[in-house]
C-alpha cells in the first residue's frame, strides 16, 4: 500500500495531522465514510438512474404521484427490473438527505404491481455451461497461448463458481498451493463489499482437464510471476500487462461455446458460475455444499440453478415410462 502524502489525490477529503510521535493521522469525516459504504459501481448506477429521473422532469424531493407518473411513462419501455432499480436509487437519494422516501407509499407499490402484471416477463438468464459441454470445449482447444489462457479461464471460472469480476480480479498473490490442489482467496466480491474475504478450495481433477494444472500452465506460458493472472492477448499472440476485463470473459465463453455448436447468444461469463451450480445439483450435491463453493448468500439465491439441475433427478415419469 502506498504511503499517504499531502500532495497525493485522495478519493475523499481528508485532514492530515501529525501526532506527538510524528506519525501521520488521516481523519475522514462521517460523510466520507458514508460515501465509502457503497462501491464506485453502485454510486455510478445511482447517478445514472437519478439523472434519467431528473431528465424526465423529476426532482428530489419527489412526491409519490410524480414517481408513479414516471413509472407509468416508462412501463413497457424499460424492464420491470430496471424500473425497480430506479426506484431504489430514488429512495436512496431521499434517505441519504434525511428525507422520508415516497417510494414506500401504497400508490407506488400498486403502480409497480400493475406494471409487473401488464408488462412482466421472465428475467433473461444466461444458459449454464454444463460440465459435459465444458469438457467438449476442452477437447477442441489447441495449445496456442490464447488457448492455454482460455482453458484456464473456463476451468477456473467453472471450478470456483466465480463471478466475472472475481475471476478477472485474481492476482498471483491470491493463490496458495496445497496438497489437495489450491486455495483461492477472494478479497472482495459483489456480496462482500466490506472486504471480509472468502477462501475457495479447488482440488486437483481426476480427469484429463485439471483447473489447477491449467492455471499453472498459463502462468508458465505467460511468464507471470505476480499481479493480475488473466491478461489480454492481441492477434499476434502478444500477452499484455493489463488486467482482462469482465466483458472479455463473456467473449471467451461465447466464442468457445460456438466452437462446439452451441448458440453463443445464450451464453455469457455468468454461464460458468451457473454451469457449476446446475451441474452439481444434477449430480446430487447438496445446496449447502454448492453454496460453499459459489458463495451464494442463501438457498433462495441458488434456487433457480438447483431447480433446473434437479428437473430429471428422481423424475416421476422415469419410473413409469
Amino acid at each position: 500500500m502506498k504511503p499517504l502524502s499531502t500532495s497525493a489525490k485522495l478519493p475523499f477529503t481528508t485532514q492530515l495531522t501529525n501526532d506527538q510521535d510524528g506519525a501521520i493521522n488521516c481523519t475522514l469525516s462521517a460523510a466520507d465514510y458514508v460515501r465509502a459504504s457503497v462501491s464506485e459501481n453502485t454510486r455510478r448506477a445511482y447517478r445514472s438512474d437519478l439523472q434519467h429521473f431528473i431528465d424526465w422532469g423529476g426532482a428530489i424531493p419527489a412526491t409519490d404521484v410524480m414517481i408513479a407518473n414516471y413509472l407509468a411513462a416508462h412501463a413497457g419501455k424499460l424492464s420491470v427490473s430496471t424500473l425497480s432499480r430506479r426506484l431504489a436509487s430514488i429512495s436512496k437519494a431521499h434517505t441519504s438527505k434525511g428525507l422520508q422516501s415516497p417510494t414506500v407509499s401504497d400508490l407506488i407499490k400498486t403502480t409497480l404491481r400493475g406494471i409487473k402484471r401488464t408488462h412482466g416477463r421472465p428475467q433473461r438468464v444466461s444458459a449454464p455451461l454444463l460440465v459435459e459441454d465444458l469438457l467438449r470445449v476442452m477437447n477442441v482447444m489447441d495449445e496456442r497461448p490464447k488457448d492455454v489462457r482460455d482453458r484456464a479461464i473456463l476451468l477456473i471460472g467453472f471450478a470456483g463458481g466465480f463471478r466475472r469480476s472475481e475471476l478477472v480480479g485474481l492476482n498471483v498473490e491470491n493463490i496458495r498451493h496445497v496438497r489437495q490442489g489450491m486455495v483461492v482467496n477472494i478479497r472482495r466480491s459483489k456480496t462482500d463489499q466490506v472486504g471480509t474475504g472468502r477462501e475457495i478450495g479447488i482440488p486437483f481433477a481426476r480427469g484429463r482437464f485439471c483447473p489447477v494444472k491449467s492455471l499453472e500452465e498459463w502462468l508458465q506460458v505467460a511468464e507471470i510471476e505476480d499481479g493480475s493472472i488473466f491478461r489480454p492477448i492481441d492477434r499476434h499472440g502478444w500477452i499484455g500487462a493489463s488486467r482482462l476485463s469482465p466483458e472479455a470473459v463473456s467473449g471467451v465463453v461465447k466464442e468457445r461455446a460456438e466452437e462446439i455448436g452451441l448458440d453463443p447468444a445464450k451464453y455469457s461469463g455468468h454461464s460458468l458460475r451457473a454451469g457449476l451450480a446446475t451441474s452439481a445439483a444434477m449430480a446430487g450435491v447438496s445446496s449447502l455444499d454448492i453454496r460453499k463453493q459459489t458463495g451464494h448468500a442463501s438457498d433462495a439465491m441458488l434456487a433457480r440453478y438447483v431447480r433446473s439441475g434437479e428437473l430429471f433427478v428422481n423424475n416421476a415419469v422415469s419410473h413409469l415410462l
